[in-house]
């Protein structure tokens, strides 16, 4: 005759399996929630990547009609207009290609010869007085202005996207779903000025 109290007991493998139940699915739901908070830090640096290449074209079609009114008061500079060209090209190249190192790269010599490019305004007085240069100046600066606070929104994503990847134990889901650690924008060495353009 079997005792009643042992009919109403658990057997301990139905608590073992239960216990490793939960434990699964706690990790299962982990992995998941690590994996889209990856996925999610990684769709802000590329947000912010694509604001900096808006940044750098709105500027980039902002050079044409500066060198075209420059030109109309200095047409001799022709190696200053080259360089600027070819930074130009350049410039559109590396925003196409999307490599952050190349955008950046490419950037500091389109700032270099923007530089220059304005530089030739202090040799012709009724260049810095012209109506048509003045708005272009504005719009300029207010485009470096603009692509300063898109760099630094960027680096600060993908300080938060690298430092996600790399910490345990998050580093074991990104290892597993090949989340790269993403590059800074990072102006050349001896590009850490913006260009001026203040006359």
């Amino acid at each position: 005759m079997t005792n009643k109290k042992d009919e109403r007991k658990f057997p301990v493998w139905g608590i073992v399996l239960i216990v490793v139940g939960v434990v699964v699915l706690a990790i299962f739901g982990w992995g998941i929630s690590t994996n889209n908070k990856l996925v999610s830090l990684e769709e802000g640096v590329t947000k912010d990547s694509a604001q900096i290449e808006s940044q750098l074209q709105r500027r980039m079609d902002l050079i044409p009609n500066l060198v075209n009114t420059v030109k109309g008061y200095a047409a001799h500079e022709t190696d200053v207009y080259t360089a600027v060209s070819e930074a130009r090209a350049k410039l559109g190249g590396a925003i196409s290609g999307g490599n952050m190192n190349e955008i950046s790269s490419a950037s500091s010599a389109m700032d270099s010869a923007l530089g220059r490019l304005i530089a030739i305004a202090e040799a012709y007085p009724e260049l810095k007085a012209s109506a048509n240069f003045i708005g272009l100046q504005d719009e300029l600066a207010g485009t470096e202005n603009r692509i300063n606070q898109a760099r630094q929104t960027y680096n600060e994503a993908v300080a938060d996207y690298n430092k996600s990847i790399k910490v345990f134990p998050s580093n074991i889901i990104a290892g597993m779903g090949n989340f790269e650690q993403k590059s800074y924008f990072e102006a050349a060495e001896g590009a850490k000025d913006v260009p001026e353009v203040e006359f």
